[in-house]
């Protein structure tokens, strides 16, 4: 494959390659479809310039060709203008990082003869982009030095040549769970492209940041990369050339974020622990001092999520931004006062947070009911944010949206639950309409006002009539502990209650009709599927994703098991577990009630809710006379990429949902292009 030169484009890119063609003549709002939804675009990591004069951000678009979503790079004025495409071809362009003079972009890529993902820089006066580095394994997380010379980034060690050799003759044995590759900091030299490495041993650097000043970094070092071997991972400050490396926690809890503050004395990171260290609570935010010493927590008394933390200019206050159930939003913590000053407020959730602090300005996206989360500006002094992407405008003017509202009911005990409503098309109220139950992943999470995205299809199943509703159930993030923690010991103690009160409101106040409800979810969502058909046959029809249904099986299956001992109070296989309860508390055990016919969906490749969890639901309501069908996704991980395969899996639920909740025939939507095929 010929190398593929990157130039600025000194144009503005046709409005149709980014989805947000206007129409000649006026149009009405049609309803959205489901290849709408999937070739809509997303945004990520914008970050403002120097200067504070323009913004960049990745923008990733279907390509159905290649039937994956491809990302470039682009670049627009602070004031909305002007918006161009600066990266172009085949292969994503990603993590985009301004030189510390403006002049530059280093960006991360895969192009021509790359064998990984290497450091790329682009002129930002125009010019192509060249390749800085070469090294032998993918690079990530880069991070310029204060004066321009340097570009940090985080890379995995790369095999040797033995075990080259082994690969290449096929001779592949591993040993599970230990063929992992630890990651180090490195750094290459801009003007040389010369790399040295900056930490070494038998560890993973897992996250870090380096200092305002260049001279220090604070980072997270844990013993392995694994994803399950995170909470055993502590935080740590050493020089910017490695030296002197200094732990400064000890305990069992996850940690992400660390940053030193502006004059280098103390460190702030978030961690889901409470003060005494223990976890499996809402991320708080903690700061240590970077010589060593105690630990303060500086958000004990807030009933929300934190979601990243970082350092005011002056170091004087911390900003943050939070899950307050069905938003989120910025704050600013004065240290001094210890309380906490909220900065935006809306019926929207915020994604991408940073904080430039020499312009002491803020850049981050908003996921609005009516806008799939455009790039936004402000000063801790505004009011209220600027929008400066304009990408997702065409939105409200092109479709029909569903109207998307906070709903709040009494659960079973009688504690305030709430979640999201969104009503069908061209609602009537006194109508009873389908209703289609969705739950959350995590299950710390929380559904929050936003478009959405493919994976819901909220706009097209309101434009089948349907209502949806997505409940906050016990265990959700955002609302304070001690409902977080109420799965702690028990499951499906109130979490499935909370959701069958939602369906039990929605139709005392008339909106959903009983015989006509459809429950779906994946990961944590598709736990909760499983439990619902397991306790009751009120829904007509169910769609599985990724769900866990043996939660013994499933402990040693998962590539994470720490976040789910809470849940029983211990692991299968210690002496004198408490399986009874690991038992008792899977939808396994119950699953002989079922009657509701029920599609089950996996990707091959998920180790998170690996196949097994699946196979076992599958063949069990098979055994048992209950309609289903098991469909895996090759190559998929827990979240599926492939484009074809998030058609398939919107298509075969709304076929499903169709066949037995409304009697209603279903047409398949087809890819672009398909029609035109022999």
């Amino acid at each position: 494959m010929p190398h593929i030169h990157l130039r600025l484009v000194n144009r503005i890119v046709v409005a149709a390659m980014v989805g947000t063609i206007v129409p000649a003549a006026a149009q009405s709002p049609r309803p959205m479809s489901l290849v709408d939804l999937i070739n809509l675009p997303s945004i990520s990591d914008p970050q403002i310039a120097p200067d504070g004069r323009h913004i960049v951000y990745v923008q990733a678009q279907a390509d159905w060709k290649a039937n994956e979503r491809i990302s470039q790079i682009w670049r627009v004025n602070i004031d909305g203008s002007s918006p161009i495409q600066l990266t172009s071809g085949t292969e994503s362009a990603t993590s985009p990082c301004w030189s510390p003079d403006g002049k530059t972009l280093a960006f991360v890529a895969k192009r021509g003869d790359d064998e990984a993902h290497q450091v790329y820089l682009l002129p930002t006066d125009g010019g192509e982009a060249r390749r800085l580095t070469r090294h032998k394994t993918a690079v990530a997380d880069l991070t310029w030095s204060p004066d321009g010379t340097r570009i940090y980034f985080v890379a995995s060690d790369p095999k040797s040549s033995e075990e080259t050799a082994r690969d290449d003759a096929k001779d592949d044995v591993f040993a599970f769970d230990e063929n992992f590759k630890q990651k180090h900091v490195w750094d290459v030299a801009v003007r040389e492209a010369t790399e040295q490495r900056i930490t070494a041993g038998d560890f993973s650097v897992i996250g870090y940041r380096l200092s305002s000043d260049g001279r220090k970094i604070a980072f997270h070092r844990a013993p392995t990369p694994l994803y399950g071997d995170a909470d055993q991972g502590e935080v740590w400050v050493m020089g910017s050339d490695g030296r002197g490396a200094l732990r400064l926690t000890t305990n069992s809890v996850t940690e992400a974020g660390a940053e030193l503050s502006p004059d280098n004395s103390r460190v702030v990171f978030v961690a889901d622990s409470n003060e005494t260290w223990e976890s499996y609570y809402n991320d708080n935010i903690f700061v240590v001092p970077a010589t060593g010493g105690e630990i303060r927590m500086l958000t004990k008394d807030l009933p929300y999520e934190v979601t990243g933390a970082t350092w005011s200019k002056d170091g004087k206050a911390i900003y943050f931004s939070a899950n307050m159930g069905v938003h989120s939003e910025l704050f600013a913590l004065e240290l001094a006062s210890g309380t906490p000053r909220q900065m935006t407020d809306g019926t929207h959730s915020l994604g991408a947070v940073t904080y430039r602090p020499g312009l002491d300005r803020f850049v981050f996206t908003i996921d609005e009911p009516t806008n799939a989360g455009d790039v936004w500006t402000m000063t801790p002094g505004d009011k209220a944010p600027a929008q400066v992407s304009h990408v997702f405008d065409h939105l409200v003017r092109d479709f029909k949206l569903p109207r998307q509202e906070r709903i709040e009911w009494k659960g079973a005990d009688g504690v305030t639950v709430e979640g999201l409503l969104f009503y069908p098309l061209d609602y009537q109220e006194g109508q009873r309409y389908p209703l289609c139950v969705q739950t959350h992943g995590g299950p710390a999470a929380s559904d929050r006002f936003g478009f959405g995205r493919w994976q819901n299809y909220t706009q097209v199943l309101a434009a089948k009539g349907y209502a949806v509703v997505q409940p906050n159930y016990r265990g959700s993030t955002g609302y304070g502990d001690p409902f977080l923690r109420d799965m702690v010991g028990h499951y499906y103690k109130n979490s499935h209650l909370d959701v069958m009160a939602a369906v039990d409101h929605l139709i005392k106040i008339g909106i959903a009709d009983p015989e006509r409800m459809v429950k779906m979810g994946w990961s944590g969502g598709g736990h909760m599927t499983n439990k619902i058909i397991t306790f009751t046959d009120r829904f007509k029809a169910a769609s599985s994703g990724a769900g866990a249904v043996n939660w013994i099986s499933m402990y040693g299956q998962s590539d994470v098991r720490s976040y789910r001992t809470p849940w029983f109070g211990g692991t299968p296989w210690q002496k004198n577990a408490p399986i009874d309860l690991y038992w008792n508390q899977s939808p396994l055990k119950d699953i002989a009630n079922v009657k509701t016919p029920t599609l089950v969906l996996v990707g091959e490749q998920d180790v998170r809710v690996p196949p097994p969890q699946s196979i076992e639901i599958y063949r069990a309501l098979k055994a048992n006379g209950v309609a289903t069908h098991l469909y895996m996704a090759p190559r998929e991980p827990h979240g599926w990429q492939e484009l074809r395969h998030e058609l398939f899996k919107v298509n075969v639920e709304l076929d499903w949902f169709e066949k037995y909740a409304t009697k209603r025939p279903y047409l398949w939507e087809k890819a672009p292009g398909d029609d035109a095929k022999k």
